[in-house]
């Protein structure tokens, strides 16, 4: 039961309000973190074991079947960085792109957080379509870093001459 009731309208207009709101809330909250915290903090963002280095998102989802249909978040947030597609082949160009896909991961974690604020105001059933509307759009952004990420760190290693990429040091 929520602790407000609004007519169904109201519920849409406000879930609406709130999600936009949240996301461009995290949106410009995560872009001001400093690259070197993204830095310090790689091993947040490594790929688990079972992941096998991305390769499992391609196996379940398919993963570059869709992964340019994404919406390029940078259509809103003008601060933020376009991965798109690489913005150059060369070691630098490369680790930013591997940097900023560690904040656009962790963007959308956090984008799913506010779903329990929904449970406020909405009824069971409006709620639970908000944990789904969470889930569906911000998971599949999730697992596109998480496919691409470690593909970008083999391309670093292999141009370091190394075994295993120590990603900006």
């Amino acid at each position: 039961m929520p602790i407000v009731e609004l007519p169904l309208i109201w519920i849409i207009v406000v879930d609406a309000i709130a999600w936009a709101f949240f996301h461009i809330a995290i949106s410009l909250l995560t872009v001001r973190i400093p690259f070197q915290w993204f830095i310090r903090n790689k091993h947040l963002f490594e790929s688990f074991h079972f992941e096998r280095q991305g390769n499992l998102w391609q196996r379940l989802f398919r993963v570059k079947s869709w992964k340019q249909l994404i919406p390029d978040g940078t259509m809103v947030i003008r601060k933020g960085y376009t991965k798109k597609s690489l913005h150059g082949n060369d070691m630098s160009s490369l680790e930013e792109f591997v940097v900023e896909s560690r904040r656009a991961e962790l963007t959308h974690w956090l984008s799913i957080a506010p779903v329990a604020l929904f449970f406020l105001w909405n009824p069971v059933w409006a709620s639970l379509l908000n944990v789904a509307y969470a889930v569906l759009f911000n998971v599949p952004i999730v697992i596109a870093q998480r496919y691409n990420r470690p593909r970008l760190e083999r391309l670093i290693a292999r141009k370091q001459n190394k075994p295993r990429a120590e990603l900006l040091r």
